[in-house]
Parts: structure tokens; C-alpha cells; sequence
């Protein structure tokens, strides 16, 4: 059992719940008693990461948009939080789409936070985005010190922190956002264009494939294990304290690694399951457009308000979810 305050016995909306971090919320959250509705229009989610509890008496799958009103209020009817994990990730979309990106990640947070205030919502914790910190060099990163934007995916998760502030000044919400640092672990799907890189580098390992690294691997992230994400969103959804309201959370573990030791690491316990894969080489490519070369998140903010301890450092996440890879590929060649 975790020793922090987790949500329990409430009605929490979960938007975008098929996609990875949301599914994993919805999972963690039925064990503990609550009903979960989801909201999800399975442009990014997967039906699969709903299997092992869809057809939990608990749970409400409500398939629609974001960016259709009428879903959002339908959604959040009686609803006691809502963990809006709803959005089109990803820098390189952002850049080749900047249009559709907007119409989700600002219309469709708008939409929500509307439907939120209409209903009634107590709680509303959002997926913000370490990309707001832009051009901003200063490490680590400190929540009230920010950069000028590098992609139309950043300008978005930043409108996002703007509308929640301004909501809740205006109409008294409490809204709480949660800038995430390179989140990874189970069910992040390695299929796409627009894949995160360790999924995408698993994916090309365990096929004996070569990954490619963006520019020379010596970029470096705060990469978050998701277990450490769901313990911000209980903590956020829960906290009592008046200083934590309203504010946006770096969420992180609070080091960085570079790109290179990454992908070294992620080929190390793979070779555990099968030796082959430590003879594949790293390959590097170019850098990608919009990219930021360093991230490192300050904790601190998190920690004094809302008493966040990160359970996972990368060594023991990157074991975890090479486990659960590994185990996942074997079932599907099977």
C-alpha cells in the first residue's frame, strides 16, 4: 500500500483514459474503490489498454471529443474529479499539423474546463508539458521560470496553464496542473510515426533493429517512470493545501539522462532476455526540429506542497518496463 493520500470511493472523469498515461490511471484508480468514467475518441488511445477492466462494474467507457462540447458536459455529469490526460502529443505532429493540434490541445482543454465549471467539478488536474519551458537554458527547471516556445505543441500545453489560471480566478476552480518530464512505462504503445523513444527503441531492439539517436545522444531528459505520474495525479486530486491550488507541478524524478546512456540501458536489460540484442548497434541521425537539448526538473515545488516523493529512479523504471515488453512481446508472438 503507498503511503501517500490517494483518490478513493469518488466519481473521476479520466479524459483520454485508452491512451498510456490515461489507462493506467483508470487501472490504479478502480482498485481503489472509485468509479471511473472515460472519455476518449481513440485518435491517439487504444481499446486494448481498456481490456483487463472494461468490463469492471466500475467503470463507463464514453467514446467522443474533446472538441465536441456536448461530450464534455455529457462526461462530466456528477463528476467529483477530473484528470484531463486529453491531448495531441508530440513536437514533430505539432510542426506537420499545428492546426489540429490546436483545435485539441487548447478548443478541446477549453470545452473541458466549460463543462467542468458548468457541472460543478470540485477537482481538475491537467496534463501540462515540460515543452513550456521553451528556449529557457537554466537548469534544473523551476516552475515559475519559463522560455519562449520551440513548436505549436508548446504554445498549446502553455495556453492550457493560461486558461486553467485564468478559470480559476474567474470562477473560483480549483485546477491544479502537472507539467510532465518524458513520461515512460506499460502500455506505451512503440507503433506510430509520432512514438515516444523508448517504446519506439524497445520495439526496434527486440526486432534487431537498429535504433537511431537524434544528433549525437548527448541531449539529456528527466525521464519519469508512470508511477511516479500517478502518484502526482493522486496527490494533486487530494491535497488540502490552499498554497497548492492553482499551481503547475514539474513532474520528474529530478535527473537527467542522456539520450545515449538511455538507449545503452534499455539494450542492456534486453540482453538479459535475449543475448543477441547486445551485439545491435546504435546508429546516430540528425537533430530534430523544435528539440530542446537539456531537461532537468527542480521537484522541490512538489515536494514542499504537495509531499510528492518519486518512488521510481530510471534504473528501477527502465527495469520495470523492459519486464513488461518483454513479457508483452512474448504473448504477442505467441
Amino acid at each position: 500500500m503507498s503511503e501517500y493520500t490517494q483518490i478513493k470511493n469518488k466519481r473521476v472523469l479520466v479524459t483520454g483514459g485508452a491512451g498510456f498515461i490515461g489507462s493506467n490511471l483508470c487501472e490504479d484508480l478502480l482498485k481503489l474503490d472509485n468509479k471511473v468514467i472515460c472519455l476518449d475518441n481513440f485518435s491517439t488511445g487504444h481499446k486494448c489498454n481498456l481490456d483487463r477492466f472494461i468490463n469492471n462494474p466500475n467503470f463507463t467507457l464514453i467514446e467522443g471529443d474533446i472538441r465536441n462540447l456536448e461530450d464534455c458536459q455529457k462526461s462530466c455529469k456528477d463528476i467529483d474529479i477530473i484528470l484531463h490526460e486529453a491531448a495531441l502529443g508530440s513536437v514533430p505532429r505539432s510542426i506537420k499539423d499545428p492546426v489540429t493540434t490546436n483545435e485539441v490541445n487548447v478548443g478541446g482543454f477549453l470545452n473541458m474546463l466549460i463543462a467542468a465549471r458548468d457541472n460543478k467539478v470540485k477537482r481538475f488536474v491537467y496534463a501540462a508539458s515540460s515543452s513550456t519551458y521553451g528556449d529557457s537554458e537554466k537548469l534544473p527547471k523551476v516552475e515559475s521560470e519559463i522560455g519562449m516556445p520551440l513548436s505549436p505543441y508548446a504554445v498549446t500545453k502553455y495556453v492550457n496553464e493560461l486558461y486553467a489560471h485564468v478559470f480559476g480566478l474567474n470562477y473560483g476552480m480549483e485546477v491544479i496542473g502537472l507539467r510532465y518530464f518524458n513520461v515512460y512505462g506499460r502500455k506505451q504503445s512503440p507503433n506510430g510515426a509520432y512514438a515516444a523513444v523508448i517504446p519506439k527503441f524497445v520495439d526496434l531492439f527486440l526486432n534487431h533493429k537498429s535504433p537511431i539517436i537524434n544528433g549525437d545522444g548527448s541531449f539529456s531528459r528527466d525521464f519519469t517512470y508512470i508511477d511516479n505520474v500517478i502518484q502526482m495525479n493522486h496527490l494533486a486530486a487530494t491535497t488540502t493545501n490552499e498554497e497548492a491550488i492553482g499551481e503547475v507541478f514539474n513532474t520528474a524524478v529530478g535527473d537527467r539522462t542522456t539520450l545515449i546512456e538511455l538507449t545503452t540501458l534499455i539494450k542492456k536489460h534486453l540482453s538479459d532476455f535475449d543475448p543477441t540484442i547486445s551485439e545491435i548497434k546504435i546508429i546516430n541521425g540528425s537533430e530534430r526540429a523544435g528539440d530542446i537539448p537539456h531537461s532537468l526538473a527542480s521537484i522541490d515545488k512538489a515536494k514542499i506542497l504537495l509531499g510528492y516523493e518519486p518512488t521510481y529512479n530510471l534504473s528501477k523504471g527502465i527495469e520495470k518496463t523492459m519486464h513488461w515488453y518483454w513479457n508483452e512481446y512474448n504473448k504477442n508472438i505467441k
